[in-house]
């Protein structure tokens, strides 16, 4: 490795518009490695600019810090990422992406199904929940997840 590859951590933070304080977060979290001169400051290989970029789309995306930890693992760690490496990343994050697409639309179809519809009527309502009856599919938002009202069975 030439002295080249590296970079200290102030021009990490620039490149990548993250503060020094995130990178040293990254860092502890172990998402990124950083390698230590004789006097102890860090230096980061090049390839680390795209590993941040890549956490801070990964974050804008919703992924938590374990699942970009998981992606990241992926990657060799004794050579640049090339285009190969982050195919491989972007394929396995599609069907997340997908998954989060369709909820996001289900959740505008509701919005606008329930802000236009004028019923002023919990007894014809779409998303109104009786009794807490879509518990029965389950803990969380379950219309928002794709359930309906009226798939669900009186109690």
């Amino acid at each position: 490795m030439h002295r080249t590859d590296l970079i200290a951590i102030g021009e990490l933070a620039a490149r990548t518009g993250v503060a020094v304080s995130a990178i040293r977060f990254y860092e502890a979290k172990g998402l990124i490695a950083a390698l230590r001169t004789r006097g102890g400051q860090r230096r980061f290989l090049r390839a680390d600019i795209r590993r941040v970029s890549f956490i801070l789309i990964a974050q804008q995306l919703g992924l938590s810090l374990e699942e970009i930890a998981a992606e990241l693992v992926r990657l060799p760690a004794e050579r640049t990422p090339n285009a190969a490496d982050w195919a491989r990343i972007s394929t396995a994050l599609q069907a997340r992406i997908a998954a989060q697409i369709a909820a996001l639309e289900r959740t505008q179809d509701l919005l606008g199904t329930c802000i236009g519809c004028g019923c002023l009527s919990l007894k014809k309502c779409g998303l109104y929940n009786a009794q807490d009856k879509a518990a029965q599919r389950g803990a969380g938002p379950r219309y928002l997840m794709g359930d309906r009202a009226g798939e669900i069975a009186e109690r």
